[in-house]
């Protein structure tokens, strides 16, 4: 399932199955996940893409415009994962809130995972006006209301607080996997998501 991070890639790209803008968001994605935002040159993004600058500016008129590009792909990639939820459990809106957390705590404990990939961006881009700002502060907006929404539609009670304490346990436990790494509390997210939703009432019961 996918996450809030990009997919595994050849250390370079260079296929000639790519035109240029798409092995540039290749590897802008790579280098960026890797390393981090700010660390990475345009010359080494162009060079990873086996292109060069000039190129890169006439698909991208700047970085800023390139890494808002990345966290958009990133974005509608992450929101694709609900619908792979609702395909693997029609019509269950429990069943899909439990196998999406599932696969994005599967993630979350894979050894190359280093956190979500737009929360990342927000630390290293506080400036409001950075063109990145509004698609990660979007996404997550719409992150945290999908997961208000499925709650609801399963008939928990409190649907908005139930909501909140996932999202803010999926958003630490990713933060965690950067500050402490892999064998932190990040490999438990699963087992403290899971009373959340066992424990959470219906609005049935009295």
């Amino acid at each position: 399932m996918s996450s809030d991070r990009p997919q595994k890639t050849s250390k370079r790209v260079e296929s000639a199955e790519l035109p240029p803008r798409e092995r540039i968001l290749a590897a802008a994605r790579q280098l960026f996940y890797a390393r981090g935002i700010r660390a990475v040159s345009v010359d080494e993004i162009a060079a990873a893409a086996g292109t060069n600058k000039m190129t890169l500016y006439r698909h991208f008129e700047s970085k800023d415009q390139l890494i808002a590009e990345y966290l958009r792909q990133l974005a509608a990639e992450a929101d694709a994962s609900w619908e792979q939820a609702a395909r693997a459990h029609p019509g269950d809106a429990h069943g899909q809130l439990e196998y999406w957390l599932r696969g994005l705590c599967h993630g979350i404990e894979e050894p190359g995972n280093r956190g979500c990939a737009l929360a990342n961006a927000a630390i290293e881009i506080p400036e409001k006006e950075h063109p990145a700002r509004a698609v990660i502060e979007q996404h997550k907006r719409h992150q945290r209301a999908h997961l208000a929404k499925l709650c609801r539609e399963a008939g928990l009670r409190e649907p908005d607080n139930l909501a909140d304490q996932i999202f803010l346990l999926l958003e630490g436990a990713r933060v965690n996997v950067q500050s402490i790494g892999h064998g932190g509390p990040c490999q438990r997210t699963w087992d403290l998501l899971r009373p959340l939703l066992e424990r959470s009432p219906r609005r049935s019961e009295s």
